[in-house]
């Protein structure tokens, strides 16, 4: 496996792990205190947990060998399981929420110990804080010195979009539960309670959206990482019997990328040498770029 995906794996062990015990804490505190805000956010952390081992087991077959019939492997899984997370994301997490909310503020119930629900929350959200961080760490493993940013605009990686999307809208909704909850308790008044499920509900559609439109782009085919394709060139250029580069194409297929080129090779070269020095580069660029999985060059004289 990867350091890439030992860092997915390890991300999402951290989400599973926090996101388990909050689901069972947040159960039993809103089956006593009837709140709808953390009545969502519990529904929240099962559709979380759920999420992850989906994203885990993505991984685990992401990692398969090729086949005949999939001579390219299964690297491409990853994509469309972390899409489904963030489906499940917006339906079970989301509409879910948003339609608790809904029946609270036409059938108000009195809130019971409202203490019990913001201690539940209060510890819920140093829990979730406690995964944010592992996932951020786990991210900072593989940016390796590149901004956070820049990495995030760039990456590839699904899993750890996936995971940071999550906990992201986890707390996001943890925090909006401890607003909710405590103007409920203060005022009395059980709508703030409901009106804090919709808010929950409609920030994890809103980060749902995000992850899937990140997600489509690499479903439907996308490009290495720019740092990756200049290295590819620079070393393609750097090649003393290559005139010029005069097409190159690249193709994630989840932890690996495809890489096809068209070059000039230097006029006076015989077939025989011109096979072996594009064989010697294809290895070069594998040793340097061990993200490049498949290498595939042509000669040519035009493009």
């Amino acid at each position: 496996m990867s350091s890439a995906q030992g860092s997915s794996s390890r991300a999402i062990l951290y989400a599973f792990l926090a996101n388990l015990g909050i689901a069972l804490t947040k159960s039993g505190a809103a089956a006593i205190t009837h709140s709808g805000s953390l009545l969502a956010e519990a529904i929240h952390s099962y559709a979380d947990c759920t999420n992850q081992v989906l994203l885990f087991f993505a991984l685990k077959e992401s990692d398969k060998p090729a086949t005949p019939e999939h001579p390219l492997g299964f690297g491409k899984v990853t994509y469309l399981w972390s899409f489904v997370v963030a489906l499940l994301l917006f339906s079970v997490g989301g509409l879910f929420s948003i339609h608790e909310g809904w029946q609270k503020l036409r059938h108000p119930e009195p809130l019971s110990q409202a203490w019990i629900a913001l201690t539940v929350l209060g510890v819920a959200i140093v829990l979730e804080s406690a995964s944010l961080l592992g996932c951020l760490r786990e991210i900072a493993r593989i940016r390796q010195g590149q901004g956070f940013a820049d990495w995030f605009r760039h990456t590839r990686n699904a899993e750890l979009v996936v995971v940071l999307g999550e906990d992201v809208a986890a707390l996001a909704g943890l925090l909006l539960a401890f607003i909710f909850v405590s103007l409920a308790a203060a005022t009395g008044d059980t709508r703030f309670d409901a009106v804090g499920s919709i808010a929950i509900g409609a920030v994890l559609m809103i980060v749902a959206i995000f992850v899937a439109r990140r997600i489509r782009t690499l479903l439907i085919g996308r490009s290495a990482e720019p740092a990756l394709e200049r290295q590819i060139v620079e070393l393609i250029n750097g090649d003393p019997d290559i005139e010029d580069l005069l097409h190159t194409i690249t193709m994630q297929f989840g932890p690996k990328v495809l890489l096809a080129a068209k070059v000039r090779m230097r006029s006076g070269l015989t077939i025989d040498a011109a096979v072996r020095r594009i064989n010697a580069l294809e290895r070069d660029i594998k040793r340097c770029c061990p993200e490049v999985g498949w290498c595939f060059i042509e000669p040519d004289v035009t493009d």
